[in-house]
């Protein structure tokens, strides 16, 4: 078993020609690879004020052949983003799926705290988590995805808006093996880390690219294509991951 898997993040779809232009770019390069992927995962801050006409846009572009599995970030709006993205009743709750993709799952977590930009994996969202991965066989491997990264990443901006607790979910992560690696966006930056002794990667975004301290001051470069992840779970449970830039 092969699971090839893209990850975009951080559309911050605004109405604007530039936010839409930008979107459509990345979903058309995906369309048209020789071999489609598996899934999409789009980890979080989709529109850009939770705006239900922003989800309305979001469902047309992110309209793919192949499963777009998303989750919120801390610009997403829950009821808005339900109604408009997903079809459901507005509700405030949680937005938790699990997907059964090529023989594995991915969990597509809620991490955001409504009004802030710091993430949590609330007690809900713990459990749902917990009662998911209990439910699985013990043969099949598991990706865990939500927004805000659980470790520093040595930026002043996504720094100050990281996972809070990540100790809780590094806890729970002891007790489930089969969970490989832990998916995130929200720093606008491709990223590689740990976490939980499995690797941690970060998604870049579709709307600006993070610079990093030592790379200047203004943080926000809006020069930079679009970013995207690919990410290849072999036999053998090791997750390898391309990350690519669409001109």
């Amino acid at each position: 078993m092969t699971v090839l898997l893209a990850q975009i993040s951080d559309l911050h779809l605004d109405g604007s020609e530039r936010a839409t232009r930008r979107a459509e770019s990345v979903m058309n390069h995906l369309r048209a690879l020789p071999r489609p992927v598996d899934a999409l995962l789009v980890t979080g801050d989709i529109a850009d004020h939770g705006a239900e006409a922003e989800y309305e846009e979001a469902a047309r572009i992110l309209t793919a052949p192949f499963p777009v599995l998303p989750c919120p970030g801390n610009h997403d709006a829950r009821p808005a983003y339900r109604k408009a993205l997903l079809g459901e009743a507005p509700d405030d709750g949680p937005v938790n799926r699990i997907h059964h993709i090529a023989g594995a799952a991915i969990l597509m977590c809620d991490s955001t705290i409504p009004g802030r930009d710091e993430g949590r994996l609330d007690d809900r969202t713990l459990d749902w988590i917990d009662a998911r991965l209990a439910e699985l066989p013990q043969h099949t491997p598991a990706l865990i995805a939500f927004h805000q990264p659980p470790v520093e990443l040595h930026h002043p901006l996504p720094d100050s808006g990281m996972l809070e607790q990540p100790g809780r979910l590094a806890a729970l992560l002891d007790t489930h093996p089969q969970v490989v690696a832990v998916l995130t966006g929200h720093a606008h930056t491709a990223a590689a880390s740990t976490f939980a002794a499995r690797p941690l990667i970060v998604g870049p975004a579709v709307t600006w690219t993070l610079r990093m301290p030592w790379e200047g001051d203004r943080p926000a470069d809006r020069d930079q294509p679009p970013g995207l992840a690919f990410h290849v779970l072999g036999d053998d449970r090791r997750l390898t991951t391309h990350y690519r830039v669409v001109l």
